[in-house]
């Protein structure tokens, strides 16, 4: 078993993560910085689901679980700098995993400035401690976004991602070319996971099936952008974690026979890799909505409004790489996935 750093447990994907690397017998210290992106009641409830009491949370001050041994969190900030580097030498993780971020493609329109200290500063933090710390593997979250105006379907990680379309996008994919620096100037392996529109229990609530889902219940109307003709690949958090667990514990190893004369994206002569992860099934927003109103028992009251600023009218994921060397592939239903956050739903706002 190893010692893995996993950024952003307070968070919706860090936490499910958080708890199945602790299941599993890792050795895990959690991070967050606890903002108040959203409601920070859920983010304490997460971390308190895995031992960690929000008494206890004192920034800088790595606190031990009531649950688990094997697991620590500590409240920092990504670009808290000597704070980063001095977690690095002293707990010498075997691997990283870097799920925090500012999130929220419309979010960073109005919050330009936040985006660049967490996801870049923050993110030059975590490869500085990576470098000097001997990690032997960072994976670390990028997004669907990064395909921003590239139109052919579906998303396959050999297309060019240089026409982002949101400063959220953008810094993903600066993530990207920043770890494949360090994996060509420091051997570093690292993997870049570009997720598409995770969803599930304990869900972000500035996320579209948290939004519905509490409008519908309420009897309020639900904005439904590009007047309902979006799609999107709603992919389960089950799987999302499966994935991540998988591409963590295999890391690159360079491909000798990528060439710079024909420049393959998503591999390189480094350690580097990057992978799509997501249900490569694309559902429309109305079907979803469907769904969530089978779950509930309710129907929506829809405000059709045009596309907004930043966003995409569709995604999909090609996810041939994660079947040909994983073998392994996410595949949990619409239906059964929006049941799933639904019961959760009621159940925590009861």
């Amino acid at each position: 078993m190893a010692k893995i750093l996993v950024t952003g447990t307070a968070g919706f994907i860090g936490f499910h993560l958080a708890q199945r690397l602790i299941e599993r017998g890792d050795e895990v210290v959690g991070l967050d910085c606890i903002n108040d992106y959203y409601d920070i009641n859920l983010k304490y409830s997460r971390l308190q689901i895995t031992g960690i009491e929000q008494a206890t949370i004192n920034y800088g001050k790595l606190v031990q679980s009531s649950k688990f041994k094997n697991y620590r969190f500590i409240q920092l900030k990504l670009e808290d700098r000597e704070a980063i580097l001095r977690l690095f030498i002293e707990e010498k993780f075997d691997k990283v995993c870097n799920l925090a971020a500012q999130a929220g493609v419309r979010y960073s329109i109005q919050n330009p400035f936040t985006y660049i200290d967490s996801n870049i500063n923050g993110f030059l933090n975590i490869l500085e401690g990576c470098r000097h710390n001997n990690v032997k593997h960072l994976a670390y979250a990028s997004s669907s976004s990064v395909y921003g105006l590239n139109e052919e379907m579906p998303f396959s990680t050999s297309h060019n991602v240089d026409h982002p379309i949101s400063l959220y996008a953008a810094s993903k994919k600066s993530n990207e070319l920043m770890a494949h620096t360090y994996s060509y100037l420091y051997k570093i392996p690292t993997t870049g996971l570009r997720f598409f529109t995770v969803y599930g229990p304990w869900g972000r609530p500035d996320m579209a099936l948290f939004l519905f889902t509490k409008a519908i219940i309420a009897g309020k109307p639900i904005d439904v952008f590009n007047n309902g003709n979006m799609q999107r690949d709603f992919t389960y958090i089950d799987d999302i974690v499966e994935g991540v667990i998988r591409v963590l514990d295999n890391p690159p190893k360079g491909d000798s026979n990528w060439s710079g004369k024909r420049p393959e994206p998503r591999s390189s002569i480094a350690p580097y890799k990057v992978y799509n992860i997501g249900n490569s099934s694309p559902v429309k927003l109305l079907d979803f909505i469907e769904a969530i109103e089978n779950a509930t028992g309710y129907k929506a009251l829809k405000n059709f409004l045009p596309l907004q600023a930043g966003d995409v009218p569709a995604t999909w994921a090609d996810v041939t790489d994660l079947i040909e060397n994983f073998n392994y592939r996410p595949n949990t239903p619409i239906q059964k996935g929006v049941n799933e956050f639904v019961s959760w739903y009621k159940e925590f706002y009861s």
